[in-house]
């Protein structure tokens, strides 16, 4: 029997670290031909060269695309979704895929997604539906909606969304948030071992931060976050590097000079899934404006400060503790987290999202479909 060759395109290593249980799924299925197309901030040496991390994981890369400029403008960011969409259509070519995975909502994906649909190779999408209206990724998610066929969300509403903006309900699902898997499937480092291994002295409680451009916005609001965090002189500050959007290289160097200064704090280019998880186990509160704070941290019982508007429309568990970007507001939320003493609500599936999507992908007879607008 002729296998299904299913591309799945990662670009950065938020997005790899929700695949993998998926890829993995695909990787050891005797019906399905995993390909891997690694690009963006995976093959750059300013956010750690994460494609090494894929390669350490057992897969094969079957094709690399390099796209970034020496540029977080928007011009730098509009060129780099311009390469994006001319090599990946030689890749495409050349893989021929019968069905190419794209999670999200990133501008290397809407490359990915109008390549696709030019060349005529159906495309699946997951966790579509979703809101973030302080980024441009709100629109880009919802146009790859209209140029993909299979749809998978992460709650109901979602799907309901999607099905709103005229996509056949009987090829939507709701399989729930594929980052739940990591958690409940990875065993995750005792307090000590982290620190061991972040080189990290001080057994302080610490925060985690992960802070992303608003690219709706001002991106100034680091500043404000910083000016926050330096009120906190008896925990240790652990940050993460910003993204590759348009902005990112003034959060990240505000970051470098905030930790230059200041004992308590650490910036990492990337911590991988395995200790990011870790860190968000052990931290007493996880602050910024990653999607992870409202979808895979509550799944761990440590509370959010979700700062800004980047994340704003999600659906958002009472563990979730908003601020506007101002050192008061910011100050107030990581004292309420870290008086937080209700329930932590997990309203985003119960971790068996890529057997799902498995399931469904192996059943469909064939990916490509005539699409029509389906009005409600």
């Amino acid at each position: 029997m002729k296998k299904k060759r299913i591309c799945v395109v990662t670009g950065t290593r938020a997005e790899y670290g929700l695949l993998y249980w998926l890829m993995k799924e695909i990787q050891k299925d005797e019906e399905l031909e995993l390909q891997l197309v690694v690009t963006g901030m995976h093959l750059s040496p300013e956010f750690g060269l994460t494609y090494k991390e894929i390669e350490e994981d057992g897969f094969v890369i079957n094709e690399k695309i390099e796209i970034l400029l020496s540029s977080d403008s928007a011009v730098g960011v509009a060129k780099s979704m311009g390469l994006a969409v001319i090599e990946f259509a030689g890749v495409i070519n050349k893989l021929s895929p019968d069905l190419v995975i794209i999670l999200g909502d990133r501008f290397e994906m809407l490359a990915i997604a109008q390549t696709a649909l030019v060349e005529n190779i159906p495309i699946a999408h997951i966790h579509g539906g979703e809101l973030t209206f302080g980024a441009y990724d709100d629109s880009i998610r919802h146009a790859i909606t209209k140029m993909a066929t299979w749809h998978f969300t992460s709650t109901e509403e979602y799907r309901n969304r999607v099905i709103q903006l005229g996509e056949s309900p009987d090829r939507v699902w709701n399989v729930g948030a594929l980052g739940i898997e990591n958690i409940l499937k990875l065993k995750l480092f005792s307090k000590g071992k982290l620190l061991s291994d972040l080189g990290i002295i001080e057994n302080k409680p610490y925060f985690l931060i992960t802070q992303h451009p608003e690219t709706n916005g001002s991106n100034k609001g680091i500043d404000k976050l910083l000016l926050a965090l330096a009120k906190f002189e008896n925990y240790n500050l652990i940050f993460t590097k910003s993204n590759a959007d348009n902005g990112g290289r003034y959060i990240n160097d505000a970051i470098e000079q905030f930790v230059t200064n200041h004992q308590n704090a650490y910036l990492y280019d990337s911590l991988g899934q395995l200790r990011y998880l870790s860190a968000v186990k052990h931290a007493k509160v996880v602050i910024g404006n990653s999607s992870s704070g409202l979808i895979e941290v509550p799944y761990l019982e440590t509370p959010t400060v979700n700062c800004g508007n980047r994340q704003a429309g999600r659906q958002k568990p009472s563990s979730v503790f908003d601020a506007e970007l101002n050192e008061t507001a910011i100050i107030n939320a990581i004292h309420n987290a870290l008086l937080f003493s209700g329930s932590y609500e997990k309203i985003f599936g119960v971790g068996n999202s890529s057997k799902k999507i498995i399931d469904i992908i192996k059943k469909v007879k064939s990916y490509r479909v005539q699409k029509e607008f389906y009005d409600l």
